[in-house]
């Protein structure tokens, strides 16, 4: 019977062709939406990660409380004896050293006097080590706008926006005033190896990047650094591994009456980024439930119409001898065979738009200019494995139950009333 019900489908497009489309458009939208809300959640958690919280990060207790000051005075000490540490009890992780600063950066002119000057928000990276993967993952490489990384100690990138505001080009020399971990003046001249530029003016407002041996000998930290950041080798975040590192670290090392003892803290734990992601995560469980709902109501009209206008049809079934029972089950079978064929197309088109945006996805730097917010320029979507059947939700089973609910109509058919309706 399935055969002849689908043989039926494929003949008769007058009955299948408007409600097999109808529900490829919504499983589509599904689909889509879906993949498009947790891409934009995944690419704020792996921007704020890379660039500021790792998946999780080590700083002293005293650091952490007034990490928005960047107190140097306040960092890790002996970071080699911990990172040795963290190599060995937790090998499936990288782990980096970085150290934040700021100050203010001095542009000379041909005489060596001061041009011009303008605040500097620091970062010192691993660029120099061979292994070192620091510039592939905050996209350094890929963010330069003129020159190129720098290749040994004294030269550094700044921001393409100051870069042009004051007229500096790639060989040009600037000078970080500032001051030391222990609080002494700090003056250290670069040359500058190229510009950047990440598509966020929180990122690139002053923004000079330097290798971290050049930080520790300027800043008078040697063997220390700001903080330490971890994260899975797998390249995504686990909340629930994140917290179970974090608990075995924080009881092996931390000492909570000694406010220079090292404290790990997850990714959710930072930045105010738990009630953010928390409420985010809930909005887009809302907005997919409401459009899944909304769209499994619009399918489940089109199933009754459908089986509304073919009242007449059931007559002549009805007229001809044929079971109730039998018509019945022939309408839910074949409910569920366009649910199926619509469900599938939908699905297939919806992962490959989420696929394409993902590969590419969609820049919104030109909207993100004056944002001060750690945002990423480019969002895209996510193909996971719910996207693989979320749209038979909708496109299934809203379908079968609006042809169930039409079909159940034969029930009440009279022989009278439909010997009367076949004279008309």
């Amino acid at each position: 019977m399935i055969k002849f019900i689908f043989k039926g489908i494929l003949r008769d497009k007058s009955r299948s062709l408007l409600p097999v489309i109808v529900i490829s458009i919504g499983v589509f939208l599904t689909v889509f939406m879906s993949g498009w809300m947790k891409g934009v959640f995944t690419d704020m958690i792996d921007m704020s990660a890379k660039f500021q919280t790792g998946h999780v990060k080590i700083m002293t207790r005293s650091y952490a409380e007034n990490q928005n000051q960047l107190p140097n005075d306040l960092a890790l000490l002996n970071v080699e004896e911990i990172l040795t540490g963290l190599n060995s009890d937790y090998p499936d992780m990288e782990w980096v050293k970085r150290i934040n600063f700021g100050g203010l950066l001095d542009v000379p002119d041909e005489n060596g006097e001061t041009r011009a000057q303008g605040p500097a928000a620091g970062r010192a990276v691993d660029l120099l080590s061979p292994n070192s993967t620091e510039a592939d993952r905050m996209n350094i490489t890929n963010s330069i706008v003129k020159g190129s990384l720098p290749g040994k100690q004294g030269e550094a990138l700044i921001s393409n926006d100051f870069a042009e505001r004051f007229g500096v080009k790639p060989g040009d020399d600037i000078t970080i005033f500032g001051s030391t971990m222990y609080g002494s003046m700090m003056f250290k001249t670069f040359k500058v190896s190229g510009t950047i530029s990440f598509g966020s003016s929180f990122l690139d407002r002053g923004a000079i990047i330097i290798d971290i041996s050049d930080a520790q000998l300027a800043l008078d930290m040697e063997d220390a650094s700001s903080e330490i950041l971890g994260y899975f080798k797998e390249g995504t975040y686990d909340d629930m591994r994140a917290d179970s590192v974090k608990t075995s670290f924080n009881s092996m090392y931390s000492i909570a009456d000694d406010e220079f003892s090292p404290k790990m803290f997850k990714l959710r734990e930072q930045n105010g980024l738990d009630d953010l992601l928390t409420r985010g995560e809930n909005m887009s469980g809302i907005m997919v439930f409401i459009f899944v709902l909304a769209m499994s109501i619009v399918l489940w009209n089109t199933g009754l119409l459908g089986g509304l206008r073919r009242y007449s049809e059931y007559g002549v079934r009805l007229a001809l001898g044929e079971n109730k029972g039998h018509i019945y089950k022939t309408i839910i079978y074949e409910a569920i065979l366009i649910g199926l064929i619509g469900s599938i197309v939908g699905t297939i088109f919806g992962l490959g738009a989420c696929y394409y945006l993902q590969e590419n996805g969609i820049d919104f730097s030109s909207l993100m200019k004056n944002v001060n917010m750690m945002m990423p320029p480019v969002y895209r979507a996510v193909v996971s494995p719910e996207l693989f059947y979320i749209g038979f939700f909708p496109g299934l089973i809203a379908m079968t139950l609006g042809n169930a609910l039409a079909g159940y109509a034969i029930y009440k058919r009279k022989t009278a009333q439909l010997f009367k309706e076949l004279e008309v």
